[in-house]
């Protein structure tokens, strides 16, 4: 017997975030631990970025003032009387009138000065510099504080860090921050799995299968700057999975749970969550594939009940995991590199229901891109995933893209650059 009735990935978020209202763990960590973390409190600069008034060019400090009315035609001289290196002290020189300071890009301007002649525009003699053109006040200067303000909020709470964010904090000042490292539970279920670490070189034993699944979880939440904690393997025994899960919501800030969550007599990790009594909990998603796809939310936290297949479980991972957990860290997803294509084939897919088709997305001799669908069936296999690098999401008000309609495909993988 099939799902009865299933509801659509944006129905069941609009309901699942009314009922998750826990706050994931935060910890305090280096700038070097906190790359693809989400900040949990705003970054505020402690003082100005630059710290003083430094030279934008390669040229001469000069006191604008001195340089009006200069041409090619008409030079105005000006003494050179030192040179400012970076990391001189600004005070090292202070200009009078009729004076200038060879200076170096990023070197502090002298005292006295306001602006920066460029090489180009000066004609040396000696120790005089001839000025050919004139610079207004500022002019070829970087001013104190104009990369950042002292107390100027740079950073807001849910934002990612990326690797010139890094850079960027430093220079404020900043050398630890408070990031979000939400502690996931990983449950695997099912008699038929084992590890990858207990098969021999041969595989596995006739009828069992290498716990793939786990690893995929893994991953996909370090992506998201989570705590992975896996559990382990529960057979399918219903009093044990209810008190894994029982268990693991205690000091965890979410679980995962993979397997056993189909409409079958031996799919038991639904029937042991709703023995949790959770607040809110759906059974299967119009989504193709993953339809078995599930959420409950107890005390707060969410359990996810994902497919046993590899790549099920990573559909539900994308609309189910990923959002959920970043709605809980006030954080946005990140931008999706997206590509359009001519199909190459018709897709044909349920009405109603969104799908996830696995494609290969190459580069024409012709110069056009073309999309190549790989599996329309199987939620298991997951060397589509391999053998592909991108998905075409088909909406639920359609039945498919005929060959040769123009696609969008979100990348996975860089576009191939040779036909099938």
């Amino acid at each position: 017997m099939g799902f009865k009735e299933t509801k659509t990935v944006d129905q069941v978020l609009n309901e699942v975030i009314k009922y998750t209202r826990h706050v994931p763990r935060v910890v305090e960590v280096t700038i070097s631990e906190a790359l693809n973390k989400y900040l949990a409190e705003d970054v505020t600069a402690r003082f100005d970025v630059p710290g003083f008034n430094r030279s934008a060019v390669d040229g001469y400090a000069v006191r604008s003032i001195d340089t009006f009315g200069a041409s090619p035609t008409n030079p105005i001289m000006l003494r050179v009387v030192g040179f400012m290196a970076v990391g001189d002290d600004p005070s090292k020189y202070s200009l009078n009138p009729g004076e200038a300071v060879e200076i170096s890009t990023g070197a502090p301007l002298p005292l006295n000065a306001d602006a920066v002649v460029m090489y180009e525009d000066t004609r040396r003699s000696g120790d005089y510099v001839e000025i050919l053109k004139p610079v207004p006040p500022m002019g070829n200067v970087s001013r104190r504080g104009e990369d950042v303000k002292a107390n100027e909020v740079m950073y807001r709470r849910g934002m990612k860090i990326l690797p010139w964010d890094l850079g960027v904090l430093a220079s404020m000042g900043v050398y630890r921050v408070k990031v979000f490292s939400p502690r996931v539970a990983i449950i695997s279920t099912g008699n038929e799995l084992v590890e990858v670490t207990d098969t021999p070189a041969s595989g596995p034993p006739p009828g069992r299968v290498i716990n793939s699944s786990r690893f995929v979880i893994e991953g996909l939440l370090k992506s998201l700057g989570c705590e992975p904690n896996y559990l382990g393997i529960v057979g399918d025994d219903e009093d044990r999975i209810a008190k894994v899960v029982g268990d693991a919501l205690r000091d965890h800030d979410a679980v995962i749970t993979t397997g056993g969550v189909s409409v079958g007599k031996v799919d038991y990790t639904i029937r042991a969550v709703s023995r949790l009594n959770p607040e809110y909990l759906n059974h299967g998603l119009s989504i193709r594939p993953g339809r078995p796809n599930s959420i409950a939310v107890v005390n707060g936290k969410p359990v996810f009940m994902l497919s046993g297949f590899p790549v099920a479980a990573a559909t539900g991972f994308d609309v189910l995991v990923r959002p959920v957990l970043l709605y809980m860290m006030g954080a946005a997803d990140d931008p999706k590199s997206v590509i359009r294509g001519v199909l190459i084939r018709r897709v044909s897919t349920p009405v109603n229901t969104r799908s996830f088709v696995r494609v290969r997305a190459y580069l024409g001799r012709d110069g056009r891109v073309y999309i190549e669908p790989l599996a329309l069936t199987g939620s298991g296999v997951l060397s589509t995933l391999v053998r592909g690098n991108g998905i075409l999401v088909v909406p639920e008000n359609r039945e498919g893209f005929d060959e040769g309609d123009e696609v969008e495909v979100a990348l996975i993988r860089p576009l191939f650059t040779e036909g099938p």
